[in-house]
């Protein structure tokens, strides 16, 4: 966790983004480590735990991140929770509560509202269906190279 608050200490004195930080480790070792660029990069998806699952990810020459743990200075929002769940990583350790973040102004709960049903979307989805789109899903789902993930 000392990596993870030194990781969020650098972006903060970089003015990167927020005060998060992310470490992945493996067999007690150091693999990938993050902080938040979301500023820096002008990259809403470049949170601490995203910047360093991509890290981790090309650093192993995996997508899956079985075996491994993230430690994070935050509670990870829904992008970042969805994202260790499709990374497989096993373990998360984390130090502030999402109501700690949201006391300083990083407050994601419009998004576990809209989720739960107890708020409306404000975003307008529209569904288009079309056969070649249809076609796009058959084509690689009968492809025998295709790779599952």
């Amino acid at each position: 966790m000392k990596i993870a608050r030194r990781e969020a200490e650098k972006g903060i004195e970089a003015g990167d983004g927020g005060p998060f930080g992310a470490v992945i480790v493996k067999d007690g070792k150091v693999i990938a480590r993050g902080h938040n660029m979301v500023v820096k990069t002008n990259d809403p998806t470049a949170h601490a735990e995203i910047v360093a699952i991509r890290r981790a990810s090309k650093k192993l020459g995996s997508f899956h991140l079985e075996g491994c743990i993230l430690y994070v200075t935050g509670e990870p929002c829904p992008m970042c929770f969805a994202a260790i769940h499709w990374a497989r990583i096993e373990n998360v350790v984390y130090c502030n509560t999402k109501e700690e973040a949201a006391a300083i102004g990083f407050d994601d709960s419009l998004i576990d509202e809209i989720v739960k049903g107890k708020r409306e979307d404000p975003v307008s989805f529209v569904h288009l269906p079309s056969k070649e789109c249809r076609d796009l899903f058959r084509r690689w789902y009968e492809n025998p190279q295709r790779v599952l993930y």
